[in-house]
């Protein structure tokens, strides 16, 4: 991440000077919260969607925490979260809870090998565009052979669902190229928290771009990305060795985001696993701090995120992106 010129994605970053301009404010007591059935949405009088303005010398880390059964928990403190860069604590200056508005890329495997599982992974997009937000945007690019970005950024998530209803499947897989193109077009979002959604079944197979070259955009771009992975069981027969990969290669970059990997074997499970990603996109802490490591030196930084464990909950995990990069001058 380049401080001041984009932003922690997920991340919150508005104009320069002034501190934050919203607090949520919290139950004084931590709520686990199940995560919503596929469709569910908040009720009308629970929705925020403020405008926040804060310091551009903020890093800004987005964190979800969940129970061991994958339960959300809301109403956690500052105080209830440490932060550490390059093992050294950090003072929370900004804590914040609240559904701000999302910028997201749609990547779509349209491959051949996509042909029997299209019409599942188009259930899965108008599930993940149900918990939209109408100040959210939102654009397509479909890969194969290569990418291509079919709908440019619109807030008419119909558009993207008509185009998908013609979506055919053919040709090779380009994945990284995919990813690739689509943290491009995430610098363009109107809104400060950017998102990459992918869908595919397995791994690459037709990208000019490597995974070292993926995985440092990725660091820069500060894209949160989740991935649904339909993957063949493990003993299906032909499997290649980019399709055994593709789990793992998912999974990784997903998770150095902050973000995460779901793989699926039943087709049935997709729209719901998409709509829980939208949702865990409306339940996320956001943690600010001012490094005291005050070096231009544009070297990456790794950030860890602890939490002291609230009285009366299960063992919790925090998840978080693994660090950002410094300002250069």
């Amino acid at each position: 991440m380049k401080i001041g010129k984009s932003c922690l994605v997920i991340c919150l970053l508005g104009g320069s000077g002034g501190a934050a301009g919203w607090l949520w404010s919290q139950e004084a007591r931590p709520q686990i919260v199940p995560r919503p059935k596929a469709g569910a949405e908040a009720p009308e009088n629970e929705r925020v969607t403020p405008n926040l303005r804060v310091d551009t010398n903020l890093v800004l880390i987005p964190v979800t925490v969940t129970t061991p059964l994958n339960q959300f928990v809301t109403g956690m403190e500052k105080e209830n979260f440490r932060l550490f860069e390059d093992k050294v604590e950090q003072e929370v200056s900004y804590f914040a809870s609240f559904d701000a508005p999302l910028s997201v890329g749609l990547v779509f495997d349209a491959s051949g090998s996509m042909n029997n599982k299209l019409n599942k992974s188009r259930q899965a997009a108008a599930q993940f565009f149900k918990t939209a937000n109408p100040e959210d945007e939102f654009f397509l690019i479909q890969f194969n052979d290569r990418p291509q970005m079919v709908v440019p950024f619109t807030q008419n998530t119909e558009d993207i669902q008509s185009r998908l209803t013609f979506t055919q499947a053919k040709g090779r897989t380009a994945l990284l190229d995919g990813i690739y193109q689509a943290l491009q077009a995430l610098k363009k979002g109107h809104n400060p928290r950017k998102a990459l959604l992918i869908i595919s079944d397995g791994g690459d197979n037709s990208s000019r771009y490597t995974e070292s070259e993926v995985r440092n955009l990725l660091k820069e771009a500060d894209a949160q990305m989740y991935a649904i992975g339909i993957f063949e069981p493990i003993g299906s027969r032909g499997r290649t060795a980019e399709e055994l990969s593709g789990p793992g290669l998912l999974n990784d970059l997903a998770e150095m985001t902050g973000g995460r990997h779901f793989p699926v074997d039943n087709l049935n499970e997709l729209p719901d696993i998409a709509a829980k990603i939208g949702i865990e996109l409306r339940n996320q802490y956001v943690l600010g701090y001012v490094s005291k490591n005050q070096a231009r030196d544009g070297k990456y930084r790794r950030v860890t995120v602890k939490l002291n464990q609230p009285r009366g909950l299960p063992p919790l995990r925090a998840l978080h992106r693994q660090g950002y990069y410094a300002p250069n001058q």
